[in-house]
């Protein structure tokens, strides 16, 4: 019996915002897999990847006028998220601190952020989803609709950080 042929057609990874690092090393792996099969790379932004995870996995009904506020954890009480398409890092203190349109909708937030904002947010349109992270099962259609586009430019492509590395001295006991 033959074995079926598996066939890549391009790589796709998440793009950022999150970890340095992580997405240091995804991003040279991908861009290294592309490069040798010469194949395109499609960089999805992460927090579109959380809130497609959420619209799966909600046991919400979430509707289309409702707001998702997808979440990651950025240290501290700052979060990276997406507010009405744009990608930022907010400090929580409350509700307002993500700036919505004052409406009748229900906010939905998700990711691994969002637990330690749970303790702050008090309005009752205001819902939590627990375990919610994002999942390359989640990034398939998402990656497609890009493709159809366009890939990125291997050799400079960089992930999206959104805020600057800052090497700090180690508080570990015994490095320096």
């Amino acid at each position: 019996m033959r074995e079926k042929e598996l066939t890549i057609n391009a790589v796709a990874l998440s793009e950022g915002p999150g970890s340095y690092t992580g997405l240091r090393i995804g991003a040279s792996t991908a861009k290294g897999l592309c490069y040798g099969l010469n194949v395109p790379l499609i960089a999805v932004p992460t927090l579109e990847v959380i809130c497609e995870a959420a619209k799966e996995c909600s046991v919400f009904s979430i509707q289309h006028s409702d707001q998702l506020l997808p979440m990651i954890d950025a240290r501290r009480m700052e979060v990276y998220t997406m507010v009405n398409g744009e990608t930022k890092a907010v400090i929580v203190e409350n509700e307002e601190s993500f700036n919505l349109q004052p409406s009748a909708f229900n906010v939905y937030y998700f990711g691994d952020g969002a637990a330690k904002c749970a303790k702050v947010f008090t309005k009752p349109n205001w819902h939590f989803i627990p375990d919610i992270v994002p999942e390359a099962q989640y990034m398939g259609r998402l990656a497609e609709e890009r493709l159809a586009i366009s890939g990125e430019r291997i050799a400079y492509y960089e992930p999206y950080y959104l805020k600057e590395f800052i090497a700090a001295p180690s508080h570990v006991k015994g490095l320096s």
